[in-house]
């Protein structure tokens, strides 16, 4: 597919970012656009969970890959891929020939709680999320820096390890639309830090590849900023209505990269521009954290979070 032209990615669209109160939700449980042929992308409604995850679907000849199920049961996001599927896939509904493969960006349970939707699907297999399983279902042999690919049938994926915020975190390039998804290792939020010298090895990593590679869109899981520089809604939010793009560009990332080499050993938490890094898990991280999460959910009850 790469050699038919890069596929341009139609990012311009208005999520769905929850409701001003608990008595006023409209959002529909999954919102599902098609950025380009045969790469679509799922965001679950706040109104069902609060960390509203984006789910990645990519679609080849052969079969397809789908990248997280999310931080809900997953029967919907079931019923919503069978039918991208079918579509794609141009075979009678309810024919599962055309295999899907479910992996994960990394193994939190915002990111997996949907697997069993999907662990009795014919020609389906979910790969599991740590470590161990990863490895050996790309078949990596240099983890995590190896760059292996991942053939979805005339679309060729290339997946390498990127760790730090999860020691199974895997970023996955498509060639054919630029499109890099780093799942919560770098996105417009709170960056979570589990390993500060695995992330910093893996945000040299993605900048290198960026610089070797004709990447035109860094994707993550999650949108948590405002459009105010600096300023993220508080954990737990449920009405996000001033976002940023959840698309990222190759210049943040490397301003990302550049601002963790500042703070990378200082516990706490560090706000930037476009991120906030949240390094440890003691008070200096969880007490701010959780007290301004009970003020804005106090709010948002009374119909005030705006």
């Amino acid at each position: 597919m790469a050699d038919r032209g890069r596929v341009p990615l139609d990012t311009d669209v208005q999520w769905i970012h929850g409701a001003p109160s608990p008595r006023r939700r409209h959002d529909p449980p999954l919102q599902v656009h098609q950025l380009a042929p045969g790469t679509v992308l799922i965001r679950q409604s706040k109104d069902l969970t609060y960390e509203a995850p984006f789910i990645l679907l990519l679609l080849g000849a052969e079969r397809a890959l789908l990248l997280d199920t999310g931080a809900v049961d997953g029967t919907a996001l079931r019923r919503t891929v069978d039918r991208l599927l079918d579509r794609h896939a141009a075979t009678p509904a309810g024919d599962t020939a055309y295999a899907l493969v479910v992996a994960h960006t990394h193994g939190h349970g915002d990111h997996v709680a949907g697997d069993a939707a999907f662990v009795d699907r014919p020609h389906t297999t979910v790969v599991g999320h740590d470590v161990a399983a990863v490895r050996a279902y790309f078949g990596f042999t240099g983890w995590p820096a190896e760059v292996v690919t991942f053939d979805l049938g005339d679309r060729v994926l290339e997946v390498f390890g990127i760790p730090g915020h999860h020691a199974a975190s895997v970023a996955v390039f498509d060639p054919s639309t630029g499109l890099l998804h780093t799942g919560d290792t770098v996105y417009p939020g709170r960056i979570h830090v589990e390993d500060s010298d695995a992330l910093l090895a893996t945000l040299d990593r993605l900048v290198a590849f960026c610089d070797e590679r004709d990447v035109t869109h860094v994707l993550g899981c999650h949108v948590e900023m405002t459009d105010r520089p600096g300023r993220d809604y508080a954990l737990g939010a449920r009405y996000q209505p001033d976002e940023p793009s959840p698309f990222m560009t190759t210049t943040q990332l490397r301003q990302v990269r550049d601002a963790f080499r500042a703070v990378a050993h200082r516990p706490g938490i560090h706000r930037f521009d476009d991120v906030v890094f949240c390094i440890g898990g003691g008070p200096r991280v969880v007490v701010p954290l959780q007290a301004r999460a009970l003020v804005a959910r106090a709010r948002w009850l009374v119909g005030r979070s705006r």
